[in-house]
């Protein structure tokens, strides 16, 4: 089945303006609960989520998202686990 390319160019905005709001979240909650226990910093990620009217994130992904938040302040960025 052919997509119509015009389809792709009315998408990607709207997809770019999601993963800002995505992005804006994670920035938040990393500047404020950087290093936090992992149920404190995905509880404050869920909230910047929903503030940010972006709560439709895969669980699976807030929770890495947290886990990557929680242990930032003890891991150097890039560290192998």
């Amino acid at each position: 089945m052919a997509t119509d390319p015009s389809e792709y160019d009315k998408a990607m905005p709207i997809m770019a303006a999601y993963l800002a709001k995505i992005e804006r979240a994670v920035d938040r909650t990393r500047a404020s609960h950087a290093g936090q226990p992992f149920a404190a910093v995905h509880q404050a990620l869920v909230e910047a989520l929903q503030d940010e009217g972006a709560q439709r994130v895969v669980p699976q992904v807030a929770e890495e998202l947290a886990r990557q938040i929680s242990g930032a302040a003890t891991e150097p960025r890039g560290a192998a686990k």
